[in-house]
């Protein structure tokens, strides 16, 4: 299945540069605009499969942008979040009412990003995001949230199902703890880096609960991968 395209419209280039990299970490493939004019002769060129949109944006506002895809036949079912520094609700019922599927008020961490454009993508376009994920005998059930090993349930926390989530989606790939933390945790949340190491050794006892390996491997002085082959 082709990448889900996501198309971030952002005058801050610092904050659109990084959510460029969170969801690219997520498999999705973003573009990025950092106006309003540059947003629609980009959604011309290439229709995404949704749309980060800026409030406060230069030339063309991001009320006016949401505007204007609603009013073309071509985009007006595409789905789209607003990002914007204004928490009062009138204006936060100005934008849904603009058309925004969702309202995201700056600062928000990583992960209430990702679940709300799942959630978006889940509710408008289902096709687009995988609901169950699997790699060996580990399979992941984001709907039910529920983790199957060998066709056998397997019982977690919340925070070790996040954890199993994430390095499902990369096997192999090793992570840091402080990428685990921020990946897992968010960004804007203190915790401690061996908090990351308490949580895989209860992931580890979970997934190995039926003795059928342990499939987590540490990596000396780098961090942990899944290795479920």
């Amino acid at each position: 299945m082709a990448a889900t395209r996501i198309l971030i419209v952002e005058d801050e280039e610092a904050l659109g540069t990084l959510l460029e990299y969170n969801l690219g970490k997520e498999k999705f493939a973003v573009t990025l605009a950092h106006d309003g004019e540059d947003a629609m002769l980009k959604i011309e060129e290439q229709t995404p499969d949704l749309v980060i949109l800026d409030w406060m944006l230069p030339k063309v506002s991001g009320i006016e942008v949401c505007r204007r895809i609603r009013a073309k036949p071509e985009t007006k079912n595409l789905p789209i979040i607003m990002l914007t520094a204004r928490s009062e609700e009138a204006d936060r019922i100005r934008g849904l009412e603009t058309g925004a599927d969702d309202y995201l008020t700056k600062p928000f961490s990583n992960n209430e990003l990702v679940a709300r454009v799942r959630a978006v993508l889940r509710r408008i376009r289902p096709g687009l995001v995988e609901d169950k994920v699997m790699v060996g005998d580990i399979e992941v059930d984001r709907v039910s949230h529920r983790v199957t090993r060998g066709a056998k349930e397997i019982h977690m926390g919340p925070t070790e199902f996040r954890l199993l989530d994430h390095l499902i989606q990369h096997p192999g790939r090793v992570f840091s703890r402080e990428q685990l933390l921020n990946a897992v945790w968010g960004s804007d949340v203190f915790v401690e880096v061996r908090t990351v190491d308490v949580h895989i050794g209860r992931l580890r006892k979970a997934l190995n609960k039926f003795k059928q390996g342990d499939p987590i491997r540490t990596v000396r002085s780098a961090g942990y991968a899944l290795d479920a082959e």
